[in-house]
């Protein structure tokens, strides 16, 4: 499944996959073969960080 390119419908999906199916982000990468840093790097330029503690973007 291919995430979206749109940053803010790419902020809910992967949030909602990290709430409802992966315990981190690293399992959600290793599953969908997605790059950690390209993802993250894609969210900080919209505005948002990944939060370990909370498992989401904030």
């Amino acid at each position: 499944m291919a995430l979206p390119n749109d940053p803010i419908m790419l902020l809910s999906m992967v949030n909602l996959k990290l709430r409802d199916f992966y315990p981190t982000l690293d399992a959600l990468c290793d599953d969908l073969d997605e790059d950690k840093t390209a993802l993250c790097a894609k969210l900080a330029a919209a505005g948002y960080e990944y939060d370990p503690a909370r498992n989401q973007f904030v």
